[in-house]
Order: C-alpha cells, then sequence, then structure tokens
C-alpha cells in the first residue's frame, strides 16, 4: 500500500471542505446558519497576526532543522529513503525543497483563513511543527551508518 504524502492529505482534506460548502441542505433538515451567525462564533482576525507569525516562524526552524539534521545523518554514513539522492545531495535544490515545504504550508494555512476554518488554520501549522520536530530529533538520535573496526 503507498502511503500519501502530506501534500495530497491536505489537497484531499480541502477538497472534501469545499465540497461540503457548496452541498445543498436536504428539504427535512434545517437551514444552514447565515453568515453574520458564523462571524459571531468564529473570531475574525488577520492572516498576519501575531499568532500565524510566530507558527510561521516555527515551520521554518523545523525546516531548516530538517535540512540541518538530514545533512547530519548523511556524513555520518546513513541512507536518506525519503528523497531522491539528486536533491539530497545537491545543496541548492534541497534548501528549494525545504523552502517550498514552509511556503506550502504557509498557503495551505492561507487557504483555510480565507475559507473560514481559522482553528484548521493554526493546527496546520502545530502539526507540521510537531512532525518536523519528532522527525528532526530521530534524524539526531540515528546511530552512525559507519562501522568501526576495533583492533586487538
Amino acid at each position: 500500500m503507498k502511503t500519501m504524502s502530506l501534500t495530497a492529505i491536505l489537497v484531499s482534506v480541502l477538497a472534501c471542505l469545499s465540497h461540503a460548502q457548496d452541498a445543498t441542505p436536504l428539504p427535512d433538515t434545517p437551514a444552514p446558519q447565515t453568515k453574520p451567525e458564523v462571524a459571531a462564533r468564529l473570531p475574525e482576525h488577520k492572516f498576519w497576526d501575531r499568532e500565524n507569525i510566530l507558527l510561521f516562524t516555527g515551520v521554518g526552524i523545523v525546516r531548516g532543522m530538517d535540512f540541518a539534521s538530514t545533512k547530519n545523518f548523511l556524513a555520518r554514513g546513513r541512507q536518506e529513503i525519503l528523497i531522491p539522492d539528486d536533491i539530497v545531495y545537491n545543496d541548492a535544490a534541497f534548501a528549494a525543497l525545504e523552502a517550498a515545504a514552509a511556503a506550502t504550508s504557509i498557503g495551505v494555512s492561507y487557504v483555510l483563513h480565507r475559507t473560514h476554518h481559522h482553528k484548521m488554520e493554526r493546527w496546520l501549522s502545530i502539526g507540521h511543527i510537531a512532525v518536523g520536530g519528532f522527525g528532526d530529533v530521530r534524524n539526531y538520535c540515528l546511530k552512525t551508518g559507519h562501522r568501526t573496526t576495533v583492533t586487538q
């Protein structure tokens, strides 16, 4: 069974959300709330508010740590299994990939913000930081791949 990438999962979730907003209610269901009632329930905020700036900074830091931790375990003789060697061993390409991952996270957060999914907008960044931080720690905890020979 193939695993889905984070981007594919997010696109699927966003497609489901946009489809759910376009669905017409059944005749026996109550009418959906009007926009003013929804606005009263969900606090509006600017996209580039303090909390999002801190979250996006955290995403950037975690992506930078991923770059450094991956280069560290590669230098210790380990193999990268998720990213092709052509990208991992090319510093500019790998840095661009990490920047693209951070930009994608911010872009999806913006889409969630514009569709009034403010909690999901925040939780996306929180999840990205948590998963990325776990991966970074794991990379640094991997044993060195080089075999050392002990002479007796």
